[in-house]
This record gives structure tokens, C-alpha cells and sequence, in this order.
């Protein structure tokens, strides 16, 4: 549905063209984004990866191939526990070692950095993600870097000159510098100092913690590897990365991406990919900034225990990746799944747009937000609020809830069932789940035969509800009649409406609050609603 002829009308589309603009046509553009897995990869990474996802979608929408590369990097240096790890000590023992030669603490992986890569891997394809996936052991202990490592050594003194002039007096780098590590060979630590260069392909090492010296050869040693600072410009360079976004820390004045910038030019000759700062990402009620070795975290596995995957691309693809911004899992899910739904309603023309840029706009975030295929008509909406009610109303059943709505006058359609069984899912799980919807959102039906402690008043008017409302529940065309006959029931009582709304509820949930009344009574089966007030 993207008008290709009316211009960029999403941060993804003009980052498509300015890649084009800069990089020049090409056969094929290469996107790019990485993380090293050494422990839970939270969406704070996530926006990282949708950012090139998005951007990725719209290069290929302007008909061009695209390819995008997820760099794991998985030779890093395991520098420490996170704090939600199992089997700290045990860990521990694999501490200054490769990430991939730490054991996964649940038993169920080849290594950590795979158990960590896995479960990305395998929700991706959830939120219409398919990466190209590099694993950065492999290609180190594999040697396929060591013509660009030979580079950065013979480069050895540039390298110096462009690290340290971004650094101040104090942080320059002082006496003699390598820009490679060595894990070392006999006790797999990175606890070494390179010693000697021949100037060919030999170095020479020597290690602290087992005091091993050896000499390896760069075109077969596993151990060796680039320093940060120039591992990334060179890998840059190795796959001809033409976009590659970075958060606001590596883009600050003098970061990393800066010094990346020269490396990649001036020791690699290769442009720096077009790039763009890209903030953090809070919880609502959070701590700032998430943090994958403290543990306090959330995934994309939670998000989508909440979210449907069209709901997660959306709080993406809806906000400009500058901008920071929170994820709710409490009340705030209900605005959320809102604005969701009224965006489209808009795209497909049951709600007037602003005017026709704002509705161009809308409907490429809607687009950017789908899955995979545009879906072939406007998916089956209720509002999220009255599905949780539904869901509670079902005991929890998604199968009799949506029996429920078949018999409804606007029941949905058998194509629409699949993708609102998956919105049932979130809502069952979030009413469920006591660290998401707030206890008073929280209820269910008292089964018939159970009597509440109510005044005889009470009692007098829950019967007047049950026999003048509940009897005739049928007959009111929409919640605002129904709403007016219960009022009515309370003047008839000489109560207020606040006091008999709270009677029935503490009758029908138990609770003194509950969701809105009227368009409660009529959610619930007739039958159902008289056997738990027949006995008042």
C-alpha cells in the first residue's frame, strides 16, 4: 500500500534513501547490527535490531536488494556474571575466557553465548525478523580475519595516532600498544601481552595467569583477535557495510563510532556506513537504563507475552529511534493496544484521518508494523480493555470467548479468528499476571450459590437489579440504556448509583470495583448473571 511517488514518509524511508543518496546505486546494500551475547539480550538490543529491520523493509520497498547481517559477537572477552545467571560460581570459573567456551548454566545449549543467541534467534522470526547471522568465533577461530589483522598490525602506529586523538593527555595510550588480544592457547584467558611482530605472520606472546610463551602464525591461530576500536571498522570494511545505526554512547562526540569512522577510511579504505544515533529504552516504573549484566531487564520474549508482534513492531516503527521512550506492562497496555487500534481504524478509512499527509503517514507505520504480509481486510478489533473483561467473564478461556463473540451481530470472520486468538492470548496474560493489570482490574465470577455479605438494603436492590435489569438484559439496544435502567434501580432504593454499582459487584466478583456495569451485565451470559443472583 506505500506510495513509492509521494516521497519519505517514515524515518525508515528516509534513511533508505539517504543510504541510496550517499552509498550510490548498488547491486545489493548491506545492513548491519551486532551485540556480544554475554547475557540476556533485552530490547533495549532489540531496538537496535528492528531499526535495521525497518530500514532494511523500506530499501527493499524502493526495489532494491538488501541484505541484512546480525553480527554475534561471540569471541568477546567474558568479563562477568550477570547478576539473573544461574550457577554464579560455576561461571565464575570461565571468567577472562571466550564467552563461547563458558558451559550454558541451564544444561541445555552447546555454550553460554549460544543460550543467549537462541532465544533471539528463535523469537525473531515472531516479530517478522530474518537476519543473516554471523558468528564472530567462528570467524576468528577460523583465521578469515587475518589479512585484516596483518593490516592493523602493519598499521600498528596510525592506529595509535587515530585512537589517541580522541583521547585526552590522560588517556592516551601509553608505551608500547598492540591493537590485537591472544586468548591463550593452553589456558584459553585473555590474561596475555603480545610480545613481538615479525612482520609477517608471526606473533609472539606471552601469558600471565600460566605463563605460556609461544609464537603463533595469523592465517592459523584461533586466539587471536582485534581490539574493539578496530574490530568493528574492519568488519566494516570485510562485509562492505553500507548502514549500521548505534546507540547515543557510541555516538557521542568522540565515541566510538567516531574513531571507527577514521579507522575504516584511512587503515581499511572503506567509507563508514550511513549510521544514526538510536536512545534507550525504559520500563515504565523502571530503573533507566536497562542493563544486561545487572539482570534488570525485560526481552522480546516478555514484550510478546504482552504485545502482539504487530503491537511490538509498532512501538518501534511509531517512534522516531532518537527518541527515548517507555514500554508499559501495566495499565498503560490498554492506551497502548488504543492507539494501535485507532491507527487502524484510520488506515482503513473507519476513522477520518487529520488530512491526507497525516493519513499517508499513519499508514506506513501501520505497514512497517506488520509482520509479514499486509493483512487482506481490516483485521477484528474489541477494545483491548473489554477483551480482558471478556477473557475474566470466560474464566480464562480463549475458546469460549470467542464462541461468545460468534454470537454476537458482528461476530469475526473465519480468516480474522488466527490473528484474534493471538490478542486473546495477551489478554489472558495480562489480566493474569499480577505484576501487570492492578488488582482492582483483576476479577472473576463468583459461582452461583455464593452470597455476599450485603445489608438488607443491599440485597433488596441487587434483587430489583437482577429481576427489573438482569430479566430483560436482552431488550437494551446499547450500554447507555442499560446504564440508565440501573440508575433507576438505585432511585427506586433511595441509593446512590456508586453504592449499588458497588453491591453488585461485591454479588457478581466479590470486589467493591469492577469494569463499567453496564456494558459488564450485557458481556455475560443471561443465564449465567441470574444463577449467580438467585440467591438474593
Amino acid at each position: 500500500m506505500s506510495d513509492k511517488h509521494a516521497g519519505p514518509a517514515h524515518w525508515a524511508d528516509e534513511t533508505a534513501a539517504r543510504v541510496i543518496r550517499e552509498k550510490g546505486e548498488k547491486a545489493r546494500y548491506t545492513c548491519a547490527a551486532g551485540i556480544t551475547p554475554s547475557g540476556t539480550v533485552h530490547i533495549g538490543n532489540f531496538r537496535e535490531i528492528i531499526s535495521v529491520d525497518l530500514v532494511v523493509r523500506a530499501l527493499r520497498d524502493l526495489g532494491k536488494e538488501a541484505r541484512f547481517i546480525y553480527s554475534w559477537d561471540n569471541y568477546d572477552v567474558f568479563r562477568k556474571v550477570p547478576a539473573n545467571m544461574p550457577g554464579q560460581d560455576g561461571l565464575s570459573r570461565y571468567l577472562r575466557f571466550p564467552i563461547t567456551l563458558a558451559p550454558d548454566p541451564w544444561g541445555q545449549d552447546e555454550n553460554y553465548a549460544r543460550h543467549h543467541e537462541l532465544e533471539v534467534e528463535r523469537a525473531l522470526p515472531l516479530v517478522g525478523i530474518h537476519p543473516e547471522y554471523l558468528y564472530q568465533a567462528q570467524k576468528y577461530r577460523s583465521s578469515a580475519y587475518a589479512a585484516e589483522i596483518r593490516k592493523a598490525l602493519e598499521h600498528r602506529e596510525s592506529l595509535k595516532r587515530i585512537l589517541d586523538a580522541f583521547r585526552d593527555g590522560e588517556h592516551k595510550i601509553q608505551g608500547e600498544w598492540w591493537p590485537v588480544s591472544v586468548f591463550c592457547g593452553a589456558c584459553n584467558k585473555d590474561t596475555t601481552s603480545v610480545d613481538h611482530w615479525d612482520g609477517e605472520w608471526g606473533v609472539s606472546y606471552h601469558c600471565d595467569s600460566c605463563a605460556r610463551r609461544e609464537t603463533v602464525d595469523l592465517r592459523q591461530a584461533q586466539g587471536i583477535k582485534l581490539g574493539w576500536r578496530v574490530d568493528w571498522p574492519m568488519r566494516w570494511a570485510y562485509e562492505q557495510v553500507d548502514f549500521e545505526p548505534a546507540g547515543k554512547d557510541h555516538h557521542s562526540q568522540g565515541g566510538s563510532f567516531d574513531t571507527a569512522r577514521r579507522v575504516c577510511k584511512e587503515v581499511y579504505n572503506w567509507e563508514a556506513p550511513v549510521s544514526f544515533r538510536y536512545d534507550f529504552i525504559g520500563i515504565k516504573g523502571g530503573a533507566g537504563k536497562m542493563s544486561g549484566s545487572t539482570g534488570e531487564l525485560f526481552t522480546l520474549n516478555d514484550l510478546l507475552r504482552v504485545y502482539t508482534p504487530e503491537l511490538v513492531r509498532y512501538l518501534f516503527a511509531g517512534t522516531r529511534p532518537n527518541t527515548e521512550f517507555t514500554i508499559a506492562f501495566d495499565l498503560d497496555v490498554l492506551k497502548t493496544y488504543e492507539d494501535y487500534d485507532r491507527l487502524e481504524r484510520i488506515v482503513w478509512k473507519r476513522e477520518a484521518a487529520k488530512d491526507e499527509e497525516s493519513y499517508r503517514k499513519l499508514r506506513r507505520i501501520y505497514e512497517l508494523s506488520q509482520v509479514d504480509a499486509y493483512p487482506a481486510a481490516m483485521p477484528y478489533q474489541v477494545p483491548f480493555r473489554h477483551l480482558c473483561s471478556l477473557i475474566q467473564i470466560a474464566g480464562g478461556d480463549i475458546d469460549k470467548t470467542i464462541e461468545a463473540l460468534q454470537r454476537r451481530s458482528d461476530p469475526p470472520a473465519a480468516e480474522q479468528v488466527p490473528a484474534f486468538r493471538r490478542r486473546c492470548e495477551r489478554a489472558k496474560y495480562w489480566t493474569e499476571n499480577p505484576d501487570c493489570a492492578p488488582e482492582e482490574f483483576r476479577f472473576r465470577l463468583l459461582p452461583p450459590g455464593t452470597r455476599a455479605g450485603l445489608s438488607d438494603a443491599e440485597c433488596a436492590a441487587v434483587r430489583s437489579l437482577r429481576d427489573t435489569v438482569v430479566a430483560r438484559i436482552g431488550d437494551f439496544a446499547d450500554d447507555k440504556s442499560c446504564a440508565e435502567a440501573i440508575y433507576r434501580v438505585a432511585a427506586e432504593h433511595s441509593m446512590d448509583g456508586k453504592a449499588l454499582f458497588q453491591a453488585a459487584y461485591r454479588a457478581l466478583i466479590g470486589k467493591n470495583q469492577g469494569p463499567r456495569l453496564a456494558n459488564f451485565l450485557r458481556s455475560i451470559e443471561q443465564e449465567r448473571l441470574l444463577a449467580i443472583l438467585e440467591s438474593y
